[in-house]
């Protein structure tokens, strides 16, 4: 039968941005699924890496973040940064063969998966701005109020989302929000935009659509079509699960929280000293501050391979630091460590004088020339 794993925000697919965030395919967590694998990691049982995954596909903040959206706004097209993502997985080891996949893919099933809810009553068009969606949601102490327009009928609202996806609407001036509960304790869960309007070209479907599913409500219908059994996150997350399940059960996709897809979290990988979080390289980027992502300044995964990591170093510190659900920081000499370990039975080793000192030696013949071999690595003598 078909495994599906994949990862939903930064460990797996995303390997261009920060460490955390990039070498998930080595990351070892020992999880026996069907035919032995540990999907975790992307290890085969001989102990080698690559085709393991019966089932991949790009991770959604990549296809979101790079390509859709970012922070819930529509950013227009990152092809550079996809691609970049794209090279580093594979010189990272990972093979998908002709499995990769887009959220753009399922745009049509998502504006289906939409539309259900909206018959179902579990869905309305909402005029409220950006700002007025804020205020009516409430805080952690006091709950959210009802949107003057909460109770349209299931005829209006579809009505308006058809306007809303031919284009009859600005930017900004409706969304389309689950009807959930607005006294709800989890944020989350007080009728979450999961539509908005936006009128830009899009890098692979270009003008066919000018309405996008939020992350919120796109990345569990992916996994669900896809046949993803653990979607994998991180912490920060932990409190958008009770969503997850509500839209792929209310979608039809399962029936309880129970069933598969599922969404686990675990902590991110930190380094200290080093700037990790991609909106920040992403400032030194734009700013100048560093000359590109692969500036080996940084600890992406292009940046390391600038800099002469390989990819079993980054597997082998990335296997030494494991998985936890408790955040804390890796020490960067941990990383030093392993290109070390990586790198001494596979480098030649040669002594040099930086700094010579002249000396004159009277007592030896002066045409007389000696030669001495010595090994190129005493570690490795396969090396000469």
């Amino acid at each position: 039968s078909m495994i599906g794993i994949k990862s939903n925000i930064p460990y797996w697919a995303t390997a261009t941005f920060n460490l955390g965030a990039e070498v998930y395919l080595a990351r070892h967590w020992t999880l026996e699924l069907e035919a032995g694998l540990n999907p975790f990691s992307g290890k085969n049982d001989d102990g080698s890496y690559g085709r393991s995954l019966k089932h991949l596909r790009l991770h959604p903040e990549l296809r979101y973040w790079f390509c859709e959206t970012f922070n819930g706004h529509f950013l227009g097209v990152h092809t550079p940064y996809l691609l970049y993502n794209v090279a580093d997985i594979k010189w990272l080891g990972a093979d998908w063969e002709d499995r990769l996949f887009f959220a753009s893919d399922y745009f049509g099933q998502m504006y289906e998966a939409a539309v259900k809810l909206i018959k179902k009553g579990k869905a309305y068009v909402c005029d409220l701005t950006a700002d007025q969606i804020r205020e009516y949601r409430g805080t952690l102490k006091e709950p959210g109020k009802e949107s003057p327009y909460r109770n349209r009928t299931v005829e209006e609202n579809l009505q308006l989302f058809e306007e809303m996806k031919e284009g009859k609407y600005a930017d900004g001036t409706k969304v389309l929000r689950a009807k959930i509960d607005m006294a709800s304790p989890n944020i989350n869960m007080r009728d979450p935009v999961i539509y908005r309007v936006a009128h830009m070209t899009h890098h692979r479907t270009g003008d066919q659509w000018c309405i996008y599913p939020m992350y919120d409500f796109a990345h569990p219908i992916e996994d669900a079509v896809e046949g993803i059994t653990h979607s994998i996150c991180t912490l920060e997350f932990e409190d958008h699960r009770p969503l997850y399940d509500w839209v792929v059960i209310e979608t039809g996709y399962k029936t309880s929280p129970e069933e598969n897809p599922k969404q686990i979290e675990f902590a991110k990988l930190y380094l200290t000293n080093v700037v990790t979080g991609k909106r920040y390289i992403k400032k030194l980027v734009e700013d100048g501050v560093v000359d590109g992502w692969d500036d080996p300044r940084l600890v992406s995964i292009a940046a390391l391979r600038r800099r002469g990591f390989t990819p079993e170093a980054i597997k082998m510190f990335v296997e030494l630091v494991g998985v936890t659900k408790a955040q804390g920081s890796v020490e960067y000499p941990m990383l030093e460590y392993c290109i070390r370990e990586d790198l001494k039975l596979k480098v030649k080793r040669m002594m040099a004088i930086l700094d010579p000192v002249k000396l004159v030696i009277d007592n030896y013949p002066e045409d007389q020339v000696e030669y001495m071999e010595v090994s190129n690595n005493q570690e490795n003598p396969d090396m000469g």
